[in-house]
């Protein structure tokens, strides 16, 4: 009897990779054996996937380097040893590490594009990938912005797709953190934007004296104490400096307010990402009337402010 019929509800893990390898033809037979041992698991989903289902489709494309979308008629076509061996690596360290499937992979997709990461930077999964999509024509409808600031850019995924789809824009790229922008760096060469996109090494806005932006897009670390301890294990591979806030997951955000207003231009717009900690910046600041925004594709937590609203509150984020 085949090592695969001892039961549906038990692990095949304790089975050797090679066992695992014999037993798997298809692609069709790694995807429907991932996500069978993913359910198993009880991972969490949170970057880039929400179901087990999804989670084995990412891991398998990704490790045989096919697209999304191919060709279904690829799922019947028979693997090599080396390339199940592979799916089968990442499907045990993916369950027994708890890390984050793009780190296994050392990739990440945002807007559209591929990025390499690590855990030296956040994985991409902000919402605001719909607005770069939309060329932020909401703010911008008769022009595009021609600079832009994505300020604690990480792996540099919200720059460096706003240059690729505003090609007439310049972006600064800024992040506390140098191991940060080595990433967001090797982004810049993968997407050949040099000309147009720069890396910054900035505290917020102290390493950027004199330069002002039609455009910033921010999105800070603003997890607050209680979420960041009791995040699932698979948030726990990311840098702890991209995450935490403080209390109320505010303490960067407020120097944001404070500050941004000197590096826009009079048109300018203030694009920030607070997620879940949006409930403590309205009790924090309950007389700015913040534009909360809406995405197809989901997310929550973003706000615009134009330069006019930061200087009619100026002194409420003094």
């Amino acid at each position: 009897m085949s090592a695969f019929h001892h039961g549906t509800s038990a692990s095949t893990l304790q089975l050797t990779d090679e066992v695992l390898r014999d037993g798997l033809l298809t692609l069709r037979d790694c995807l429907r054996w991932a996500a069978s041992e993913f359910h198993l698991a009880g991972l969490f989903y949170g970057h880039g996937t929400d179901s087990a289902w999804d989670e084995a489709v990412a891991l398998t494309l990704g490790a045989l380097h096919l697209p999304w979308n191919v060709d279904p008629a690829v799922l019947d076509a028979r693997l090599l040893p080396m390339e199940r061996l592979r799916i089968v690596g990442l499907v045990r360290a993916r369950i027994t590490s708890r890390r984050p499937l793009p780190y296994l992979l050392g990739e990440a997709f945002f807007a559209g594009f591929p990025f390499t990461v690590d855990e030296r930077v956040l994985i991409p999964r902000s919402p605001i990938a719909e607005l770069i999509e939309h060329d932020f024509a909401a703010w911008f409808p008769e022009q595009p912005p021609s600079r832009v600031l994505d300020l604690c850019a990480g792996s540099g995924c919200i720059g460096i797709a706003t240059a690729l789809h505003l090609p007439t824009c310049e972006v600064d790229l800024a992040d506390i953190s140098p191991e940060a922008l080595e990433v967001a760096r090797i982004n810049i060469t993968r997407h050949d934007v040099g000309a147009r996109v720069r890396a910054v090494e900035s505290d917020l806005f102290d390493g950027l004296a004199g330069r002002r932006y039609e455009l910033i897009v921010c999105n800070p670390p603003y997890v607050d104490t209680r979420d960041l301890t009791t995040m699932p294990a698979e948030f726990r591979h990311e840098p702890s400096l991209a995450l935490g806030a403080g209390s109320d997951g505010l303490d960067i955000v407020r120097r944001v307010l404070r500050e941004a207003r000197g590096h826009l231009l009079e048109e300018g717009v203030l694009i920030l990402e607070v997620g879940n900690s949006d409930r403590h910046l309205e009790a924090a600041f309950p007389d700015v009337p913040f534009l909360w925004l809406e995405f197809e594709r989901g997310g929550q937590g973003v706000c615009v402010l134009t330069a006019a609203e930061l200087d009619a509150h100026a002194a409420t984020f003094a």
